[in-house]
């Protein structure tokens, strides 16, 4: 009998009185007795940064690559000492603006030491600090500023010219910015004609000289206010408090100490995902809790691996497209070798496999192996890593197995969201039963399946199927003045993630499906469908557009119903002869509609990852009859895919190997 990795701790509910039926209530089989209780010297995350600097004054802490002449070279590495001597500045400097406990304070750049430091620095003061990013939109750094009401923007010097650009419509609440390099004469001018302050981050640094009481924190005070794309597109505040930070960091301890893998002041983390997203700042608040050193990246995709084997990092975290790209790689390089290499690559394969699967751990299954052929894999990754975690969407099973096998360390894939506070499912390691799946409920959580009938999702059939719903400690605590948005995801405390999921026999959790029209590609951004299908649907050469992604693939497909008129004008122009149908086969007519479609979404400010990169002409229009629409025109999606699915699965075949448009 297979080992089970919940227990159930409350019985189903069936359906009644307005309400959905709701499977049984499951919890970590690690949390069997109670949900994981909270240490009570922690009130907030900078009890874990003061904390480590007592404990590790001189470890290396924050680390980037010193550039020369345009050159990067080996990483440069501040001490959390001289770390924390600094963020007290930058923490008095906002004081001194009396930005008091409880205001907001905004940060926009990529990953790098300021970034932290302007964090902490906030956290020091009780302040709750806004990430800022432009990938929910080209208003969407206008909104937040205003919206969460920031006082002071923490800013890289390149995104400097798109704050400005919002300035005189934030001035409302916004007294001073701060880069994290310089800024120019002409910057500061441009912002202080509306009455906004700008500062380098060493003026702004300089000014903090008076010591401020540090306010006293509550677990249940505001950290942060995460924004994340809603259902139609809008952004939305998450708010996050200290208890659901402190909650993510004691869950990642706990999961490692399963795995033995716990983090110490020996490890280095790769800092590479953003850190306006919460995974990012869970794992980096939890290094720093240990001591363990953070090394950022240069911030250019180009460079990634680049930096990686420089830094050598013992932790790396990636969203499946970074893995898809090291699968691929690595698949490349084994083709290349020759046909010995690739023969006993793969009996290695096979043979370390085998062992895993009869449960044995990555580390025993094949040590011989492990150093003659799977030790190159690992030194492409800087030859130190020895725990790696998937996370953002859903990794294809291949992969996660490959990487099980080849890379010569633990490897798990989690499931959360921002309103989880960053994993509310992992994958237990060196169990080959997870793979495919996000594992069972972390030990602050317990969940549970509702039905989804318009779906034919049943949370009480024998393969139980439904919304994962959710309760517990890392649970964020609502939307940020939008309390009727709170409401409708919020129902007899259980919070309703929009996902649906599938339990697996030993209690790990599949995702299956997306309960709202919204969903992530595997580089972890949001597309909110139904916007992308309006946009599309300006263009006068489509009468419907069924647009389709999902977390295993980084782009979107479409089936498109064409204007039958514009199409064949469009044949006469260009001496194309054939009927209707005949026309949408016709490979240039398809790249004519794909291009055309793509100029009227970008010209309408779809971003990059919402471009079409394959379309399919259907000649017959989506009907009632057929199951693909409902009464007033909707699109009934499931049926779409099921109908187009091997279209669909044709689609990214054609668009990976550059045959979709000619």
């Amino acid at each position: 009998m297979a080992e089970m990795f919940t227990v159930k701790v409350e019985e189903a509910t069936p359906a009644g009185g307005g309400r959905l039926a709701a499977g049984p209530v499951y919890r970590s089989v690690y949390a069997k007795d109670g949900l994981m209780e909270l240490p009570q010297d922690i009130q907030s995350p900078w009890d874990f940064f003061s904390g480590a600097v007592k404990k590790y004054p001189k470890n290396m802490m924050l680390g980037q690559r010193q550039v020369t002449d345009g050159k990067a070279g080996e990483y440069v590495w501040q001490t959390y000492e001289e770390v924390y001597q600094k963020v007290m500045r930058i923490g008095s400097a906002i004081r001194s603006f009396s930005v008091n406990p409880g205001a907001h304070c905004g940060i926009y750049g990529s990953n790098c030491p300021e970034w932290v430091m302007a964090m902490q620095a906030c956290n020091s003061q009780g302040i709750c600090y806004v990430p800022l990013y432009d990938t929910l939109g080209a208003n969407a750094v206008e909104f937040i500023m205003d919206h969460a009401e920031i006082s002071i923007a923490f800013v890289q010097e390149s995104k400097i010219k798109s704050i400005l650009a919002v300035v005189p419509k934030c001035t409302a609440h916004l007294r001073a910015i701060v880069s994290f390099g310089d800024f120019t004469s002409e910057m500061k001018k441009e912002a202080e004609k509306f009455g906004v302050s700008c500062f380098s981050w060493e003026d702004f640094s300089s000014m903090g000289k008076q010591n401020y009481e540090h306010p006293k924190k509550q677990k249940d005070d505001i950290c942060t206010i995460m924004y994340t794309s809603g259902t139609t597109g809008d952004p939305k505040g998450v708010i996050i408090t200290n208890r659901a930070i402190i909650a993510s960091v004691m869950t990642t301890e706990h999961l490692l100490k399963e795995t033995d893998k716990v983090i110490t002041e020996e490890d280095s983390y790769f800092s590479y995902l953003p850190l306006a997203h919460i995974f990012d700042q869970v794992i980096e608040n939890y290094c720093i809790s240990k001591g363990a050193s953070i090394g950022f990246w240069q911030g250019d995709i180009r460079y990634l691996m680049e930096d990686v084997q420089v830094m050598k990092p013992t932790i790396f975290c990636g969203v499946p497209r970074v893995y898809d790209r090291i699968y691929t790689g690595i698949n490349l390089k084994i083709e290349s070798g020759g046909m010995l290499a690739k023969h006993l690559f793969q009996y290695a394969y096979n043979y370390k496999l085998a062992n895993m699967r009869k449960g044995l751990k990555q580390h025993e299954a094949s040590p011989f192996f492990d150093k003659i052929v799977f030790s190159k894999i690992k030194e492409g990754l800087g030859g130190r890593i020895r725990l790696m975690i998937a996370g953002a969407a859903p990794l294809a099973g291949q992969i996660e197995e490959f990487l099980r096998v080849t890379s010569c360390s633990v490897f798990v894939q989690g499931y959360g969201l921002t309103e989880s506070c960053a994993g509310c499912f992992t994958s237990i390691a060196n169990v080959v039963s997870m793979i495919g799946t996000v594992g069972p409920p972390v030990t602050t959580i317990e969940a549970r399946l509702e039905s989804v009938p318009e779906m034919g999702y049943d949370a009480l059939s024998e393969t139980p199927r439904g919304e994962i719903c959710l309760r517990g400690h890392t649970l964020f605590s609502g939307y940020y003045k939008r309390p009727s948005l709170t409401e409708e995801v919020f129902s007899d405390g259980w919070f309703h993630t929009g996902d649906i999921g599938e339990w697996q026999p030993n209690g790990a959790m599949k995702i299956i499906d997306r309960k709202k029209n919204i969903f992530k590609l595997s580089q972890g951004e949001y597309v909110a469908v139904e916007v992308v299908e309006s946009a599309y649907m300006q263009s006068p050469l489509v009468a419907s557009v069924w647009v389709y992604g999902n977390s295993f693939e980084s782009f979107l497909v479409a089936v498109v119903v064409p204007e039958r008129q514009a199409l064949e004008e469009w044949a006469a122009t260009n001496n194309k002869a054939g009927d209707f149908a005949e026309l949408c086969n016709d490979p240039k007519a398809r790249g004519y509609i794909q291009d055309e479609l793509n100029k009227t979404g970008k010209k309408l400010g779809l971003r990059g990852f919402e471009m079409l990169k394959a379309v399919h002409l259907e000649p017959v229009p989506f009907s009632i009859e057929k199951d693909l629409i409902t009464p007033t025109f909707k699109l009934k999606r499931p049926q779409l895919l099921k109908y187009y699915k091997d279209r669909v699965d044709q689609m990214y075949n054609d668009a990976k190997d550059g045959r979709t448009a000619l």
